[in-house]
């Protein structure tokens, strides 16, 4: 599979609540943490999502927010996957920051130059990168 988007979080799916028009999804990663996406009932009949099936979220760099790990802050995003920082790529407005997940695995964020320095961010930052469940695109393997 092809896609456009930076992150592909590879997992299982271990819950479903199925709603009369969408559906939660919760993927669990290999570090055990979690991914909850809302998809449409639709889909998740079309791509045959059970609990147990191996799936894919995927999101894209620019949905994702990071912040320090040790912040306090509470978010209504109910995605919150925390690592360290692995790389900060500068660009001429924006930066793509990689966040190296426990068990393996990154995420990438495209964030402002002026939010790296904001928050401190360097290698080896503790970090939590979120997104809210809309964000998150569910595929599969054919």
């Amino acid at each position: 599979m092809l896609t456009s988007a930076r992150n592909e979080l590879s997992g299982k799916v271990s819950a479903i609540e199925t709603g009369a028009v969408n559906d939660e999804v919760e993927i669990t990663l290999a570090d055990g943490q979690k991914v909850v996406a809302v998809v449409t009932r639709s889909s998740t009949k079309a791509l045959n999502l059970d609990v147990g099936t191996d799936a894919i979220a995927l999101i894209k760099a620019s949905w994702v927010i990071l912040l320090p790990a040790a912040s306090g802050l509470r978010l209504s995003a109910r995605n919150q996957l925390t690592g360290k920082v692995a790389k900060i790529v500068p660009g001429a407005i924006n930066t793509e920051v990689t966040v190296t997940l426990p068990a393996g695995g990154n995420i990438v964020a495209t964030i402002t130059n002026d939010s790296v320095g904001n928050l401190g961010l360097a290698p080896d930052a503790a970090v939590t990168a979120a997104f809210k469940a809309s964000s998150v695109i569910v595929g599969v393997k054919a």
